[in-house]
């Protein structure tokens, strides 16, 4: 079962089957509609026989030939009998001479509806040498009916014909039925050998699709596999691999194409992800080491115990706890909330509880009741992280400044320090850098703030860009999209 599970699961089993299901239903129709038109067409031309019979015997009583004297075709393979009105059989072949009629329908009361659609090939076929008098001798009513009659030498004792009835009268105005029969084992042989040869072939037509689709699909699924067998080995660790593009330029070269684009993300994912560990590893052993070395002394020296370096490490170990949740949860995807937040009460609410030392904070706000919508935590976080930075890096002021443009709420915070060199403006939003290498770590920070101010005002469909400021400084500028 497992193993049938397995082989219906293959694409290729599956097109091979459905392929071969397909054919196979088409040829049968197919095979069905031609042997239809096939007797049709046989039957019509039986059709056709006895009709020329019956109005050659019709010929002959036209041009006054007495009953005894008629030529008249073999019994067997094209019976005749000439019927009188009261349905007296006048004239037929010897095996047939002594039965009665061997139809009993009648021209006039069948609809000429019946009537075979060929007559015009018959009268353009017809190689009698009389044709003016078989035209008079067909003038009266025909009548076309399938029956089975009875053969001498058929070991079943009897056959399909297909039975003309033509009316006649006779130069001496005797109204009589000329019964012609022609058989119908041409066409019951003809159809019956062309569905033994379908019969036979069908088989071998379908054996020959379902070959032809599995190596067809086999060819063009081995792309497909060796991008599979590549990319397992892949995933295995080695993200610096990438699978084979086929040079067929199609939608499986477009998959292998997408494929590698995946894997250089994932690579370069991964590269930042063990980056963003060593990182955190390293800035989060400074302050846990500051406290431990304390922590030590003070238990081997209690005397020498210093609670503000202490509350200090403590502070700086939780702030950067906190910054790495953050990004942690901004990495995992988390949707910001989607409130609706007064930037302006925001700008001022923050600047109200910040330390100004040693240099003030100067905020310029245009109009309130500027509003964007966002988590009003993350967004205090942007401006508290871009106010820090302002701070560290300014030599006498900070300012802040808030306007709407447009359908747009504009946030810059500018310092008059030493600025951003061009360079180094789209790297500082990394993760863990810092410009001023030679700086402590304790006055410089871990080099996450920024980061995150980026990443937030991203989810935030909002941008940041940092500049020169109008006092020669930094000044870093956020857009985020007005609330109605």
């Amino acid at each position: 079962m497992a193993d049938r599970s397995r082989w219906w699961g293959s694409v290729r089993a599956r097109a091979t089957v459905m392929a071969t299901a397909v054919v196979a239903i088409a040829l049968v129709a197919a095979g069905l509609a031609v042997l239809a038109v096939l007797r049709h067409n046989l039957v019509n031309s039986a059709g056709l026989q006895s009709e020329s019979i019956a109005r050659q015997v019709a010929a002959q009583l036209v041009a006054g030939t007495d009953f005894a004297n008629l030529k008249l075709p073999d019994a067997d393979s094209e019976p005749v009998q000439v019927v009188s009105a009261d349905r007296r059989v006048l004239a037929a072949d010897d095996e047939l001479l002594g039965h009665g009629p061997m139809a009993e329908f009648s021209p006039a009361a069948e609809s000429e509806s019946e009537e075979p659609d060929d007559d015009d090939d018959y009268d353009d076929d017809d190689d009698n040498d009389e044709p003016e008098r078989l035209a008079a001798a067909g003038s009266g009513a025909i009548a076309f009916h399938d029956m089975r009659l009875p053969v001498a030498h058929d070991d079943t004792g009897s056959h399909d014909f297909r039975v003309a009835a033509l009316a006649v009268r006779t130069p001496r105005g005797e109204d009589i039925t000329i019964y012609a029969g022609a058989s119908l084992a041409i066409a019951d042989n003809a159809v019956a050998g062309v569905g033994r040869v379908m019969l036979i072939g069908l088989p071998l037509m379908l054996a020959l699709v379902a070959g032809v689709t599995w190596s067809v699909t086999r060819r063009a699924l081995r792309p497909v596999e060796a991008i599979r067998g590549e990319l397992a080995e892949i995933m295995g660790g080695d993200l610096s691999r990438r699978v084979p593009v086929p040079a067929s330029h199609d939608e499986i070269a477009r998959l292998a194409t997408t494929t590698n684009t995946t894997l250089a993300a994932l690579e370069e994912s991964a590269r930042t992800q063990r980056r963003f560990i060593a990182d955190a590893a390293h800035e989060l052993r400074s302050p846990i080491a500051s406290l431990r070395t304390q922590l030590e002394i003070a238990q081997a020296h209690p005397q020498l115990l210093e609670l503000d370096g202490l509350i200090a490490d403590s502070v700086r170990l939780e702030h950067l706890a906190a910054d790495l949740l953050l990004l942690a949860r901004l990495d995992a995807g988390e949707q910001s909330r989607r409130d609706r937040v007064d930037l302006a009460v925001l700008v001022r609410d923050e600047l109200a509880h910040r330390n100004t030392d040693p240099y003030p904070i100067r905020a310029e706000i245009s109009d309130d009741g500027i509003a964007v919508l966002g988590s009003r935590i993350q967004l205090g976080r942007v401006l508290a992280n871009l106010a820090d930075n302002a701070q560290r890096h300014a030599e006498t002021v900070v300012c802040v400044t808030l306007t709407r443009t447009g359908g747009q709420a504009v946030l810059t915070v500018s310092d008059d320090g030493a600025g951003v060199p061009v360079a180094d403006r789209d790297r500082i939003f990394r993760r863990f850098v810092r410009l001023d290498d030679a700086r402590s770590r304790d006055d410089g920070g871990a080099g996450l703030g920024l980061a995150i101010v980026r990443d937030v005002v991203e989810r935030h469909g909002g941008e940041i860009h940092v500049d020169d400021g109008r006092d020669g400084g930094a000044r870093f500028t956020v857009t985020l999209p007005a609330a109605d």
